[in-house]
């Protein structure tokens, strides 16, 4: 019989039991103890023990060689090269900038790593039990190295494909600090000595809290208080035995196998510990039992942030890093904003419902793009992931690719796998696309946009083209109490609020007013409200015959008529009175730039250029009763060590030398622009709120390329502005009052909760004539009764002594120089 193997006598090669000369000796050995007497060789009978003996010599030789060149490797190479400990003796985390809101909402985080450092006596028992059961049981009594869990995962590789690890805590340290994860020899010899190292410099309390705290856990999220919040909004302090031990699982596959990703196999992981802390003692049966149970409410979106204020944030990420470069993204800053979080909720969503009101009134405009739908299941999914992710969801507005499209039902795939369907009065909005021809027809592959009620019931919707902002000051201190930039950051970054600058059309009337209210003019003036022609000599221009945006006129009304009803002939007359080098120059105490505003006739009607927190801060004068505060969002700047970097000290209202308009202009204004709220084309806002102190006016400009609302209630001033990013007109039936109003309304509902009607004291200095405020020294013989007309003429003699010539159209925007702007309410 063929064998394989040694010779199981001498134990070299053979082909038989035994080999040729061995057999042979046997033999000779047989016969000569046969011919012997009987007794026992003493030489053969130790022939195979010291063969053993000598195989057992040799392999303790080249071990001890081994073992030998081993040391020599690990104290001439290894040892020398190990790296200083400073990152860990002087641990310095990468902690992202993060933006709060003035009530703790974080709003902001700017950084590649979610990290929120938690000192390790302020790290909850159970979580550091959870992480100790599935990581390193015997931490605490082992030297950095745990060799019965190295034999233990040996014996358990033997035959297993799959690798058991050994590594302990202190190990992992080592090696998330300083080593490559390779799975190499001479990095485990590295990453053992590293670890020795590591424990004779610090405490086990150290190197726990420094792997808790370094360790990434999926999400973006690094150590564990960061992924408390991501996953659970929590604080890690908060969380319960359930959420501890789904977190501690995370170490070994943080990217697959997290809660977001895969919950089914982070809940198989999280039981697993769950049974370890009850074998360890960590926690009791009854303890076990319930936490096995728990329900978790995990993040389904991850990390997002609970309050949408992007627009502000960027601003905050702006002035940080100007301030100090790039250490913003690590060195753990935290900024704390003006902003309050249900002021901001309440501008986000007022905003937002405002544009999609104003889009459904102007029809929908067909599907968002296109795709072929393979008849391959995985390639059609394939397919519709690609398309997707190129068009992403805004927020409630979510993207489908239609699957089937009739005039009775549409199934659309969401990003999510989920499918919508889509019946009954949610297909109104889209109706003729659904039965007509063409690239608008919704068909199979249409990309198109869905929206679920609190009813969860699918209708179909589309993504704005109009642009819109929003901004809310605190009128005594100008601190932001909420900014919304546009209706999605995004899908486009540029910030409305304050880098957009627009026409304010009929808004900038009051300012005009107010100046006029300098020159002896008072509420009760009579003003001309007729058509007027100035031929070119007097504009300095091209000839000139504005109109009334109605087409309307009222002959002889008072200036609070003329405020209140956006009357354009009595604002230009106005102007002309005061003239326009007056009025631009008199902007400038609100925060205007008057080198934006023409030195013409049509400065009134709005054709110069604001931006939407511009024109907050200068309401915000009326409202204030006559001072200048700057609007400011930073309230303070914190290291992470809770050192205060930066605290503003906002001016305030009351203070004199804050003032820039007189207490008596202030308070005549405020009741003329109660008057535009309550009984003019403010007049929904008052309806609706059923208030009486609010204050404001609305704005349209020439073919209602701008839609504005700018006013206040007590100390709460707040703008809306809509128009296209790309000017074009909002349509013909579009004003101020019917795409800003409804904005501003919304928030204020909000914004004003609670608060009780404002009153204003009479400042001195005012009188009344014929039931009308004028300032005290006009009341005698200086005050304007009238205007227009002879009254006009008679006028300028008296004060002026001749009317004055109008000077040239401002140079550069040629929307300013022309004189056939009609202007709007």
């Amino acid at each position: 019989m063929v064998a394989r193997g040694p010779c199981y006598i001498c134990l070299r090669p053979r082909r038989h039991n035994a080999c040729y000369s061995c057999v042979l000796h046997m033999e000779q050995g047989a016969r000569a103890v046969a011919r012997k007497p009987s007794g026992r060789s003493k030489s053969s009978g130790w022939t195979w023990k010291g063969r053993l003996l000598q195989l057992i010599l040799a392999l303790a030789g080249l071990a001890a060689a081994g073992g030998a060149l081993l040391a020599a490797y690990v104290f001439l190479i290894v040892l020398p090269n190990l790296p200083a400990l400073d990152a860990l003796t002087d641990y310095q985390p990468k902690i992202p900038l993060r933006v709060y809101t003035a009530d703790q909402v974080l709003i902001g985080e700017f950084g590649e790593e979610r990290r929120d450092f938690v000192p390790i006596g302020d790290m909850p028992e159970v979580m550091k039990d959870a992480v100790l059961a599935i990581e390193d049981a015997e931490f605490y009594q082992h030297g950095g190295v745990n060799y019965k869990g190295i034999v233990r995962a040996v014996l358990m590789n033997i035959g297993n494909s799959r690798s058991q690890g050994a590594s302990t805590i202190t190990m992992q340290v080592a090696r998330n600090f300083y080593l490559s994860r390779k799975k190499e020899y001479s990095r485990k010899i590295q990453e053992i000595a590293l670890s020795y190292k590591i424990e004779e410099a610090l405490s086990k309390d150290q190197i726990l809290e420094l792997y808790m705290n370094q360790i990434y856990l999926g999400e973006r999220a690094y150590g564990f208080g960061s992924a408390a919040r991501i996953y659970f909004g929590k604080t890690v302090q908060e969380l319960t035995i359930a959420e501890a031990a789904m977190l501690a699982g995370l170490p070994k596959a943080p990217s697959t196998a997290n809660p977001v990703v895969n919950p089914t196999r982070a809940k198989q992981r999280q039981q697993y510990i769950l049974t370890r802390m009850r074998e360890l003692g960590h926690i009791t049966p009854a303890q076990y039992e319930q936490a096995a149970k728990e329900k978790l409410q995990v993040r389904s979106k991850g990390y997002q942030m609970q309050t949408h204020a992007e627009y502000a944030a960027e601003i905050v990420r702006q002035y940080m890093h100007e301030k100090y470069k790039d250490e913003i993204y690590t060195r753990g800053y935290t900024v704390y904003t003006t902003l309050n979080s249900a002021d901001q909720n309440a501008a986000y969503e007022a905003l937002r419902r405002g544009v999609l009101e104003y889009d459904r009134r102007h029809g929908y405009r067909g599907p968002e793009a296109f795709v072929e739908l393979p008849k391959d299941d995985e390639d059609r999914a394939q397919a519709i992931d690609d398309i997707l992710a190129r068009h992403p969801d805004s927020d409630d507005l979510r993207a489908g690719v239609v699957l089937s499209a009739t005039s009775k039902l549409v199934r659309a795939e969401l990003g999510s796998g989920e499918v919508a369907e889509v019946s009954g009065e949610g297909l109104r909005f889209a109706a003729a696309a659904l039965s007509g021809k063409g690239k608008n027809r919704i068909r199979p592959g249409s990309v198109i946009r869905v929206t679920r009620d609190a009813k969860k019931r699918w209708a179909i919707a589309q993504l704005p083209e109009v642009s819109a902002a929003f901004v809310a000051l605190n009128a005594n201190d100008g601190s932001f109490r909420a900014l919304v930039g546009g209706f999605d950051f995004n899908l486009n970054q540029f910030d409305h609020v304050t880098q957009a600058w627009r026409q304010p059309g009929s808004s900038i009337k009051p300012f005009i007013y107010s100046a006029a209210l300098e020159k002896g003019f008072f509420p009760g003036t009579l003003v001309q409200d007729a058509p007027l022609s100035l031929t070119s000599a007097e504009t300095g221009g091209p000839a000139w015959d504005p109109q009334n945006d109605d087409g309307n006129y009222d002959g002889p009304v008072t200036m609070r008529t003329g405020l209140k009803r956006s009357k354009n002939m009595v604002s230009i007359r106005l102007l002309q009175a005061i003239t326009p080098g007056y009025a631009q120059e008199y902007l400038g105490r609100f925060g205007f730039d008057p080198g934006r505003h023409p030195a013409n006739l049509t400065m009134t009607l709005g054709t110069g250029a604001v931006t939407p927190v511009q024109m907050a801060g200068a309401y915000a004068v009326f409202a204030n009763g006559g001072y200048h505060v700057a609007p400011y969002l930073v309230q303070k700047v914190v290291d992470a060590r809770g050192n205060v970097l930066t605290e503003v000290t906002p001016q305030i209202a009351g203070e004199e030398n804050n003032r820039v308009l007189d207490a008596r202009n202030a308070f005549i204004m405020d009741s003329m622009l109660r008057d535009v709220v309550s009984s003019g084309t403010g007049f929904a806002a008052s309806q609706k709120l059923g208030r009486r102190d609010l204050a404001g006016k609305t704005g349209t400009t020439n073919d209602a390329v701008d839609g504005w609302f700018a006013g206040y209630g007590g100390d709460v001033v707040a703008v809306a502005w809509m128009g296209y990013d790309q000017p074009r007109s909002l349509g013909g039936r579009e004003f101020g009052a019917t795409v800003a109003l409804p904005i501003w309304t919304d928030y204020m509902r909000t914004a004003l909760r609670g608060r009780g009607p404002v009153q204003r004291a009479v400042p001195p200095g005012l009188v009344q004539v014929d039931g009308e405020w004028m300032y005290e020294e006009f009341a005698a013989n200086n005050a304007v009764h009238t205007l227009g007309g002879d009254a006009i003429g008679n006028f300028w003699d008296r004060l002026f002594g001749g009317r004055p010539a109008a000077p040239p159209p401002a140079q550069g925007d040629k929307r300013q120089e022309d004189m056939s702007y009609r202007g709007g309410g």
